[in-house]
């Protein structure tokens, strides 16, 4: 499979999507491709404005996206596909309009198949067996929390280490050490933003400036960089 798993579409006082649009170029390679972009997270503005935002990043990689809510047929359009990319937002929302309209097994064949699949944020979150690393609120109800199950691991996206000043609530680390001690056999990646997984023949690298913190019930948190192997995540299925 070739896969990128973006932590964030947007790093402070930056355009959206600018800071991995040299890593979209270099993933999708020097050939113009088109990509179905699935924007199904978005709540608060229209498919047709996010697909905006997004074509203008993917052409300045060289590249051309087609969003998915312009076909008639939704499952047609991805078994017509060059590429894939799933946008964020809010991942309930985007999960549930996704099995909404049967696309998790085409999706999945097609990747697995081995076109290239892009997402940042809820759009790496589905990438996972399931979406219950989100970090968003349940604003509708999908009929299975099961996603797209790219990668036999679970993904945490904007990763923080720290809570804010006066906050007296759990931290994302306190979360994800009760989400592994639900589901033991998962393994949980914190994908600190700025950061991005790159999946290309059973090999997985981080790409980025931080490294990331791994969870696995039953084992203390620890870091891995962009020195390190990831690709033993793969291998635990």
């Amino acid at each position: 499979m070739n896969l990128l798993l973006i932590s964030n579409s947007t790093n402070p006082g930056e355009p959206y999507l600018d800071y991995p649009k040299h890593n979209i170029r270099e993933f999708l390679g020097p050939e113009p491709v088109e990509v179905l972009f699935i924007p199904y997270a978005a709540v608060t503005f229209s498919y047709d404005l996010y697909e905006e935002k997004v074509s203008e990043r993917f052409r300045e990689a060289g590249h051309k996206i087609i969003s998915i809510h312009h076909f008639g047929d939704p499952v047609k359009a991805v078994r017509d596909a060059e590429a894939i990319a799933v946008g964020g937002g809010n991942t309930w929302k985007l999960l549930k309009i996704i099995r909404d309209n049967n696309l998790i097994k085409p999706v999945r064949d097609k990747v697995t198949g081995g076109i290239p699949y892009i997402g940042w944020s809820a759009g790496s979150n589905v990438a996972c067996p399931t979406m219950m690393t989100t970090n968003d609120m349940p604003v509708v109800q999908p009929d299975s929390f099961s996603s797209f199950d790219l990668i036999p691991f679970q993904i945490n996206p904007h990763y923080l280490d720290a809570n804010p000043e006066g906050h007296a609530g759990e931290t994302r680390e306190q979360r994800i050490m009760e989400f592994i001690e639900m589901n033991p056999h998962l393994y949980v990646v914190g994908l600190r933003e700025g950061t991005m997984l790159e999946v290309r023949n059973e090999k997985i690298r981080l790409m980025g400036p931080r490294k990331a913190r791994i969870f696995k019930q039953g084992i203390p948190p620890y870091e891995l960089g962009d020195k390190d192997d990831f690709s033993w995540l793969l291998k635990n299925r």
